[in-house]
This record gives C-alpha cells, structure tokens and sequence, in this order.
C-alpha cells in the first residue's frame, strides 16, 4: 500500500474537525484540525472516456481534512471524475474507520476533472486498494492533530474562467457550449450568462498561522481532455501552486458547476489551459489574503435524506435515498451535495442566509447524474437529457438544502 505525503508533512498532517450540536467554551474538548492527502493516481494502461491512458501529466490526490471536538468529521476531494453510490458509501466508510467515526460524519466530493477517472472505469482492485490508502491517510492525520482556534473566510471574483454551458436562444430552448470551444469561436463570443463569479475560501488558523485552507469554486474543471492523459487540469495546477507558495495545504471542491464550464474562455489549447490556472490561482491568492477571522464557535454537523424520484422507475435503487451532509462552525456553513447540481441551487443556498458565509460542494454520490431546476427540464439541453432524476425534482433539493442549513426541520424527510 502506498500513501504519497506532500512536500510539506508537518502541515499535511494537520487536520480533525468535528460537530455534533454543540458548543465551545471552557469545558468543551478542544478544536482540532489535521490535512492529509494520499495519492489516488491510476495506472498506465486503464481506459478513461474510451481512450487508454498512455500518459500521467500530474499525479492525482485524495486531499482532506479530519477535524475534532471530542467528535470527529472528514471532508475530503478526491480528483477523480466521479463515484457512484457504492462507491462513495465504501470510500466513505474506509475514511471513518480510518478517523475513528462513522460513516455519516464524512462527506467525500469528487473534484470531476475528465482526466480523471470515474470509480467505474478505476476497476475493483484499484479502488479498493485506493480505500485502504483514504483510511491509512486519515489514520495518521489524527495522530498529528492540531489546536485551531479561529476559522477564516474570504472570497475573490474570478476573472474569465466560468461561464454557462446552457445559452438561451430566445424561444425557451437553449443551445449548449461545452467546456471546450475548440473549431467554435461563435460560441466563445456569446455572453457569460448565469454563474458564480465568487471563489470562497474557508481557512483553518491557530493565532496567526494558518492550518490549513479550503476553496470552493462553481465550474466543469476541466480544459481538454479525450487525449489518454491523466491531469489535475487547471484547478488542481493552481491549488497546487499556491500550497507551494504558501506552505500551507489547500483543497478544492467544485461547487454547482453542472451548467457552467470555461468554454467562452477555452479553446481547447495548452494556453487556454494555462491562463485558466492562473486566473483561478490569482483568485485562490486574493481571496486568501483578504480573510477575515472569527473565533472558533458553536459546531454543528448536519445530515438529511435526499430521495429523488428516478426517470427509469419510482423505486430506482440506483439514486435513493442519498445522505447529504453540512458543517456549521458558526456563521460559516459547509454543505455537501450529490451529482453534478445547477448552479442555481448554489445562489439558492447563498440566498437563505445572506448574513453567514455559505459555500457549497458538489460532485458527492454521483449516482442522481445532473441535478436540473424546472426551468432546465422545461428548456431541454445536455443536461436534462443526461440526468437520471426525472422532473420536479428542484422543490426536494431545495428542501434538502434547508435541512442543512438549519432551516428546516429534518422531521419528515420524504
């Protein structure tokens, strides 16, 4: 079994969150945090999108953190394309045992870069062997957890990097523009249209000394790819760079990018890449230096059930009924939601509690495909025809994004 650690262990080795309903004060166990990272990079040799791999640009990472207060909890991404519902649960699962929690207080989100792989095409072996190195990881970080004692929150615009995969044509349908807009320069000078310009960055501190920062940022994360390449793309290349330069361990988690992409931005070149990297790398940048700290407060995980009703068949097994998850360490919320969801769903969330700070992971249990508003199903599109919920499906979102963020009761889930 291998576990790669980054350049700098002693800060990797950082981490451990944790809430239940509580709150901190004088005789409340103290807040702790520790990061790890294993390496997850598949072999030469496995097929991704129907091409063989022959090549690995970057090494892929399994990037987390494990957080205590006499209760421990696990966030972690992954850069890999996506997990089905087994999937998830047994990573899930492998990282409690490895914490020495259970299972429903961990949230593992797929970063979704397409040179990746899904856990379908990693094959059995590889990921249980991938499993095995996730609870190795998260068993040293908590030996090596860390007092924190505030908890940081920033945000920076990003400049040319996102923009909508869906552009309305004017007689309620939609034309799609894809990530990449190789051959189509037409479509690359339609308008932005609706996202997320916002990068959040949550950061984890012990007086002066950050621990530990994690970014949240709506898009399709990736440039090009169909081209038997393993890669981190553009996100990763700057989550990277800036952990370099900072010293300190940064993950990244793709928020509600099912509708956005970078394709008015990318034509599918190497340099196209690179500007993406080091315009999302200079948001990273800002929105760290201009983090404002809060004490350490009350801490709070919450999970709720989300059935979604199938296109196939009401009782399909495949979707439902999926665990989502969110941590609150006072006004700062941290939710974790499946599939690849609109991005309308996170500024519905931002929404609820405009006076907190609220960021948002997608790409979790990847079996609901695309999560569509109605508007989206009405209009027609890639996504609505991809996704594998059937429609009338936004009121249960919605819902479920309520219940975490403490909202709604969790009494009668549906």
């Amino acid at each position: 079994m291998r576990v790669r650690w980054s350049p700098v262990p002693a800060l990797w080795m950082i981490a451990c969150f944790s809430a239940v309903a509580g709150a901190a004060g004088d005789d409340a166990a103290p807040m702790r945090v520790a990061a790890f990272r294993c390496d997850v990079t598949p072999a030469l040799g496995i097929t991704l999108y129907g091409h063989t791999v022959e090549t690995i640009e970057h090494a892929l990472w399994a990037k987390g953190i494990v957080l205590d207060d006499g209760e421990r909890y696990v966030l972690c991404a992954l850069d890999w394309r996506g997990l089905s519902r087994d999937q998830n649960a047994a990573f899930r699962r492998r990282l409690a045992e490895g914490a020495g929690t259970a299972a429903s207080r961990v949230a593992v989100q797929c970063v979704h870069q397409h040179t990746a792989p899904s856990g379908g095409e990693a094959g059995e072996p590889f990921l249980r062997e991938v499993a095995d190195r996730l609870a190795a990881a998260a068993e040293q970080a908590v030996r090596r957890l860390e007092p924190f004692d505030r908890i940081g929150t920033g945000q920076a615009k990003v400049d040319r990097v996102a923009s909508t995969r869906r552009i309305p044509t004017g007689d309620g349908k939609v034309i799609t523009r894809y990530t990449s807009t190789k051959g189509k320069p037409e479509l690359r000078e339609m308008p932005e249209g609706d996202i997320d310009p916002f990068l959040k960055t949550v950061t984890f501190a012990r007086g002066q000394k950050p621990l530990v920062r994690l970014h949240y940022y709506a898009t399709h994360p990736q440039s090009f790819y169909l081209d038997g390449r393993v890669s981190i793309d553009f996100p990763g290349m700057a989550r990277e760079r800036l952990e370099e330069e900072e010293g300190v361990p940064q993950i990244y988690f793709t928020g509600c990018g099912g509708d956005v992409g970078a394709g008015k931005y990318n034509d599918g070149s190497r340099e196209a890449r690179e500007e993406l990297a080091a315009r999302l790398f200079a948001a990273m940048r800002t929105s760290a230096s201009s983090t404002r700290w809060l004490p350490v407060d009350r801490i709070q995980w919450r999970t709720t059930t989300l059935s979604l009703p199938s296109k196939k068949a009401p009782d399909d097994e495949s979707i439902g009924p999926i665990e989502v998850s969110s941590l609150q360490i006072g006004p700062v919320h941290l939710l974790h939601l499946p599939g690849e969801p609109m991005v309308h769903y996170q500024l519905y969330a931002h929404e609820q509690m405009p006076d907190d700070f609220v960021a948002v992971a997608g790409y979790g249990d990847g079996s609901p495909g695309y999560l569509c508003t109605e508007k989206a199903f009405d209009e027609g599109g890639y996504e609505p025809r991809a996704s594998r919920v059937a429609p009338h499906s936004e009121p249960l979102v919605k819902q479920a994004i309520r219940r975490l963020l403490g909202l709604e009761s969790n009494a009668a889930v549906p």
